[in-house]
């Protein structure tokens, strides 16, 4: 039996070279030669004021965190649809998850239901771009310019993505990406903090530098590097960046590659649609996705576990996705709904998620969906 594995990280071929140069030149801690690479290729897709490498998205979220300065009690809008660093970075600082329902066709957050649950309390805005697809961007700055809240984007998904032609991670204050070995472009462990509000961007420097000035002190704007304020170690030592370089140097052709993929299952899948057995992704004309997962949508739970169990026994590794937010146990004790959960509960049991990385051979894609038809088909 051929085994498909939901996931299988690609490697451009230059990586293990790139490493090994960082370690000839003497460079194995954070922020060297192809660490400032990896800022400037990122400065430059999103045209921001400052970007940087974290050890991963979760880092990148809590120095988001601290940098909206958020205190006990205050509050963050988010879907409950996500995965928990999204959340957990601002309860580390005191603050309330605020859980809002998702949108039936891309499942993310509903932004009409956002401008109802803001409150005195409310400090930023947190949306996530699901599957790689951008959340309505242009409504929800309107809505944070309009109350005075950060926009704080989780693109952990959305790296090479795009809403209405603008890079994913260019519209928030901050936002902040992931590298680690389940997206599209990796380095095992990893992400980045975008800084599109220049007004973070030093600040952003010396909490990633563990509250300390030293990155001014290597560029020579001061004589000696001191504690400055709170802060912690965010950066990734320079054999990730390395790693990671030699992705975003293949990122186009990685993303083309994911997107070949993609397609062809949304191809052979539409049958099924059209029989009614099953929904396939909706992607809104504004956006462009990167091919990040393909999904399906099931009738019920009981169906996408057996599903699931049938692919399984057949070498075919799926998954779910997200047990939402608002229904795990620190969900309860640490958030607060906001509204009906529907959709979310609804989609989050009745989700499966396909395999998907840049290898994956069509034939291998056919065996798959065939497998599907036979089960859903009876």
């Amino acid at each position: 039996m051929t085994i498909v594995p939901f996931n299988k990280p690609y490697m451009t071929g230059k990586e293990l070279w790139y490493i090994s140069q960082a370690h000839h030149a003497g460079q194995l801690a954070g922020d060297g030669t192809y660490t400032k690479k990896c800022h400037t290729w990122l400065q430059k897709k999103h045209d921001c004021s400052k970007a940087l490498l974290t050890h991963s998205c979760t880092a990148a979220l809590e120095m988001s965190a601290i940098l909206a300065d958020v205190k006990e009690g205050d509050e963050v809008i988010m879907p409950s649809y996500t995965f928990v660093s999204t959340a957990n970075a601002f309860v580390l600082r005191g603050a309330v998850p605020v859980f809002i329902d998702i949108r039936p066709d891309t499942l993310n957050l509903d932004e009409t239901l956002v401008e109802s649950a803001i409150t005195d309390k409310t400090r930023a805005i947190v949306p996530v771009h699901y599957a790689g697809v951008g959340c309505e961007m242009d409504t929800l700055q309107n809505i944070a310019q309009k109350h005075q809240l950060l926009l704080i984007e989780d693109a952990a998904q959305g790296l090479m993505a795009t809403y209405k032609d603008k890079p994913l991670g260019s519209f928030g204050d901050l936002s902040c990406f992931s590298f680690h070995e389940t997206k599209n472009i990796i380095s095992g462990e990893g992400g980045a903090l975008i800084i599109n509000n220049s007004r973070f961007t030093e600040e952003a420097e010396i909490i990633r530098e563990k509250g300390t000035n030293r990155s001014q002190f290597f560029r020579g704007q001061v004589d000696k590097y001191t504690w400055i304020e709170k802060g912690s170690s965010y950066l990734p030592g320079e054999l990730i960046a390395a790693f990671l370089y030699a992705q975003l140097e293949e990122a186009e052709q990685i993303i083309a590659s994911r997107l070949k993929v993609w397609d062809y299952y949304h191809e052979l899948l539409e049958p099924l649609e059209k029989e009614g057995k099953l929904r396939r992704p909706i992607i809104p004309k504004e956006c462009q996705h990167n091919g990040h997962m393909y999904y399906i949508l099931l009738e019920n739970l009981d169906t996408r576990t057996r599903l699931i169990e049938y692919l399984k026994a057949e070498g075919i590794y799926s998954v779910f996705h997200y047990v939402p937010l608002h229904s795990s146990p620190a969900g309860e004790h640490y958030g607060r709904v906001h509204g009906s959960m529907t959709i979310t509960n609804q989609l989050s049991d009745n989700l499966v998620r396909l395999p998907l990385f840049p290898l994956l051979q069509f034939s291998e894609i056919e065996r798959i969906v065939s497998l599907i038809k036979i089960f859903l088909e009876g």
